[in-house]
């Protein structure tokens, strides 16, 4: 049984048709890419799911529960949490308050300490500035920080929108590493990534995103190896 399943979504900007009836699905414990070049959709796919776009068509079905026209907050609760492009950060509270604002949906102060915990864990760098003003962190500790802060609301699926945008080559694998990381640790996650190759070597499964249609879907170790994929979103 899938844990996320996208059903003939349509998605409009004004006159302009972003989203042309797209399906798709993510099983728990699954790491899936959303390739495709810019424009093709793929962000504005992570927003409708996370309930920051309306759909004009189609369902959205997580863990058996219709969330197509359920608010943003609510889904938080529901268990998706959601990275999105640019890290979007609060550059002027600090690391430890950014991190507290991911959490806002727990009521449990206990629970929510533990979280806070494991994400110092995993993110060693965010405990050593916690106080520091998020503004002030380079961008590789920022992305940190949004993926940190996304984690505090406990999520059972976590949605990333481009998390190695310009990152320094050493940032994108320390990224991709956790990403793994976050996965291993049971959580199922959805990734949309311009680095095509690093997404599909971590991936299970992968979707290709065209011009607001999926045109390719399939493992993701036999997409790596497809002449067509190897041309348009791998440079070779």
């Amino acid at each position: 049984m899938a844990m996320l399943t996208v059903k003939d979504l349509e998605v409009y900007y004004g006159v302009i048709q972003a989203l042309k009836g797209i399906s798709f699905e993510v099983n728990q414990g699954e790491v899936i890419a959303l390739i495709g070049a810019n424009g093709a959709g793929k962000t504005t796919t992570l927003h409708t799911l996370t309930g920051l776009l309306s759909s004009t068509k189609g369902s959205i079905i997580f863990e058996d529960r219709d969330i197509t026209k359920v608010p943003a907050h609510k889904i938080v609760e529901m268990g998706i949490a959601h990275v999105p492009e640019g890290r979007r950060i609060f550059a002027e509270l600090s690391v430890y308050e950014n991190l507290m604002m991911g959490a806002y949906t727990r009521k449990d102060k206990a629970e929510i300490a533990g979280t806070l915990e494991n994400v110092y864990k995993r993110f060693p760098r965010l405990e050593e500035r916690k106080g520091q003003r998020a503004g002030t962190l380079s961008g590789g500790e920022q992305q940190m920080l949004a993926m940190g802060r996304a984690l505090m609301s406990h999520p059972k699926l976590i949605v990333m929108d481009e998390p190695s945008m310009g990152l320094s080559p050493i940032f994108v694998n320390e990224i991709f590493n956790i990403i793994e990381e976050v996965s291993a640790g049971g959580t199922t996650v959805l990734l949309v990534e311009q680095n095509a190759k690093k997404a599909l070597s971590i991936a299970d499964r992968a979707y290709v995103l065209e011009t607001g249609k999926i045109v390719l879907e399939g493992k993701a170790d036999t997409l790596m190896h497809d002449d067509a994929i190897k041309k348009a979103y791998l440079g070779e």
